[in-house]
């Protein structure tokens, strides 16, 4: 037995997807694309605010740090999935499980507080807009950015901490696609019921606190637009919202439905599939919700690529 445990402590099996390898390739291809377009649209929306000056606003800076965000909690799962895509021992060492387990649960605690943020600038910006550069002043600015940061590490490193003192026993094999929360509680043959209401408790926090900043925000700013007499007024203001409200109704919907009751959670397969849509799906599609509906984002793109052509044409005369 102690020859058993020592094997556990030192790594997991992740049992991942399929264990066919036609659908692992399959799957490697389509999700190598996907992780290349996530790092590489995020980085360009991140390089993008840095140079064009236009965008060196409030809103902007949220959406930088959003996109850095995205591409931490999406460089903190998807390599080691795609390497185990092609392997046939899809082992993890314990001590990257955690870490895993860490990063990911405290990039994905920080987006939701993030768009909490995001949703108090759009808050100012469109029902107190002769204030808003004196509200949301660069302090501010990086006091919400880095208390969300810090408050998504905070509940990361609680549950981490309560989920690895579980005792597994010799059970190392993880039937998930990572070392995600729930998964690993799993593993424990002890009665995790303190674990799960941990989890519902930090879910409520974690969820329901910012999702409430964001639906009286938008009360409000419904609320704002709706007095607006002009109808061409109306739709600029509700455009400047567009895009954050997309993305929230993405974010909180998997997520809520995936925690707030793990008792009554979904199929083992539903919980992959749900985890996948916002560890991949979601941080691929933000830069291009962004990018779509704004029409700032899309001047930039536009003045950038026309920079980089009159540039080539030049180097190439």
């Amino acid at each position: 037995m102690g020859r058993e445990n020592q094997t556990w402590m030192s790594e997991f099996i992740l049992l991942g997807l399929s264990s066919c390898w036609d659908t692992q390739l399959s799957l490697f291809v389509l999700f190598l694309v996907m992780y290349l377009v996530t790092v590489l649209g995020n980085f360009l929306i991140i390089l993008l605010i840095r140079l064009d000056s236009k965008l060196h606003t409030p809103m902007y800076f949220f959406l930088s740090v959003l996109s850095f965000v995205d591409i931490c909690y999406t460089n903190s799962t998807v390599p080691q999935m795609l390497v185990h895509f092609l392997s046939a021992w899809k082992s993890i060492p314990f001590h990257s499980c955690v870490l895993q387990l860490l990063i990911s649960l405290a990039m994905g605690s920080s987006e939701f507080f993030l768009l909490g943020a995001m949703a108090y600038d759009r808050y100012v910006a469109v029902c107190h807009p002769l204030h808003y550069t004196v509200i949301m002043h660069g302090g501010l600015c990086l006091g919400l950015a880095a208390g969300c940061v810090g408050a998504g590490f905070m509940n990361s490193t609680m549950q981490t901490i309560i989920t690895f003192q579980l005792p597994m026993c010799t059970n190392k094999y993880i039937d998930h696609i990572s070392c995600e929360l729930l998964a690993v509680v799993r593993l424990a043959c002890v009665d995790t019921s303190s674990n799960e209401i941990a989890i519902m408790v930090s879910s409520i926090v974690l969820l329901m606190t910012p999702f409430c900043l964001v639906l009286l925000s938008y009360i409000q700013i419904i609320s704002t637009i709706l007095k607006i007499r002009s109808t061409e007024g109306r739709k600029k203001a509700f455009h400047t919202c567009a895009s954050h409200l997309t993305v929230v109704v993405l974010c909180y919907g998997m997520a809520i439905f995936t925690y707030i009751q793990p008792r009554s959670s979904p199929s083992v397969l539903q919980e992959k599939l749900i985890s996948l849509f916002y560890a991949v799906l979601t941080p691929m599609l933000n830069p291009m919700i962004y990018s779509v509906r704004n029409k700032e984002v899309k001047g930039a793109w536009q003045k950038l690529v026309g920079q980089l052509t009159g540039l080539t044409s030049k180097l190439a005369t």
